[in-house]
């Protein structure tokens, strides 16, 4: 995903509110607010919550879930790629993704101090054997990235 994109945004105040469910009615759309804290099902078992969003900030697409692990271990978060959601329970407020509670909690820590850089995600993806399928790879290197503010 390292395309087109230029930094990313963290600062939720350039979003605007967003309601639950958008006025055209599309009950599949839902606001990061919303989505915050919602539960991470692993093949497993429970392994965490949604803490945060990484936005890109020209096409406002997410890149990024930050999922807190402390529920599990102690005080570590980690990214996972909506690439690699399965399915969103919007009334039992859950996330389920095809990995083990042992592979994401052996992935690389992110903090807010992380740097997205290329040998990150490289990392990344290969930590969770997954296949980048998007232009990542022609991703200008010197870019700086923040995250969605809460």
């Amino acid at each position: 995903m390292w395309g087109g994109y230029s930094c990313l945004s963290r600062d939720r105040t350039r979003w605007g509110s967003a309601a639950s469910e958008p006025e055209s009615g599309d009950r599949h759309l839902r606001s990061t607010d919303e989505v915050a804290g919602y539960h991470l099902a692993a093949l497993d078992g429970e392994i965490g919550h949604v803490d945060d969003f990484i936005i890109d900030d020209e096409t406002r697409a997410i890149r990024y879930l930050v999922v807190a692990t402390k529920n599990c271990w102690p005080g570590k978060r980690v990214l996972i790629s909506p690439k690699w959601i399965e399915n969103v329970s919007w009334e039992g407020r859950e996330v389920a993704i095809g990995l083990s509670r042992e592979t994401i909690k052996a992935a690389p820590e992110y903090t807010d101090e992380s740097l997205l850089t290329r040998d990150y995600e490289t990392g990344l993806y290969g930590h969770y054997n997954r296949e980048d399928t998007g232009s990542r790879n022609s991703r200008r290197s010197d870019c700086k990235f923040n995250r969605l503010l809460k």
